[in-house]
């Protein structure tokens, strides 16, 4: 299966994060999928993909042409798919995967996430957002979607469009559902 991990860029961040996401890159790489990300040698992007190769596992790397000219690209892409914007990047990682994984994550993240998880509320494709709870991070998002599930802004059946887990192997528990 080809995941995709949506994710943050940032070095600056909860230590415990990167060791959540070193394990998660290894146990995917063990269990033979592909890790499909940004591309990015930063934050929680460099430690899915160095710890997924490290693993013998193969990455692809979407990688924006401002990404590579700023000498950001991972060392860590087995496939690179070169692209010119950040919506290009979503776009062709939501074709590259069969899944998606958000970890912690800022403003690019949420953007990757309701992009995807929007367009299957409508009917483009029927890939699902696994949100990996790393020590509560998604719990205001997920209490602000299910007040606005509430009040009836969000159409039925949004839930289908998303998962959460709150431990890697009840991520991989939805992976193999």
């Amino acid at each position: 299966m080809k995941v995709a991990v949506f994710c943050s860029a940032n070095n600056a961040i909860d230590p415990d994060f990167f060791t959540m996401t070193e394990e998660l890159g290894r146990r995917l790489a063990r269990e033979g999928h592909t890790v499909v990300f940004g591309g990015c040698n930063i934050g929680l992007m460099e430690s899915v993909a160095k710890a997924t190769a490290e693993a013998g596992g193969t990455t692809v790397g979407v990688v924006p042409s401002i990404i590579e000219k700023g000498g950001r690209m991972s060392e860590h892409v087995s496939v690179h798919i070169p692209c010119d914007s950040l919506d290009e990047r979503k776009s062709l990682m939501v074709e590259q995967s069969d899944v998606c994984i958000a970890l912690p994550g800022g403003i690019g993240t949420l953007d990757e996430v309701f992009t995807v998880m929007a367009a299957a509320s409508i009917g483009y494709h029927r890939k699902r957002v696994v949100f990996y709870n790393m020590k509560g991070f998604w719990n205001p998002l997920l209490t602000m979607l299910r007040e606005m599930k509430a009040t009836g802004v969000i159409r039925p059946g949004f839930d289908e469009t998303m998962a959460v887990a709150d431990s890697l192997d009840e991520v991989m528990q939805l992976l193999a559902d």
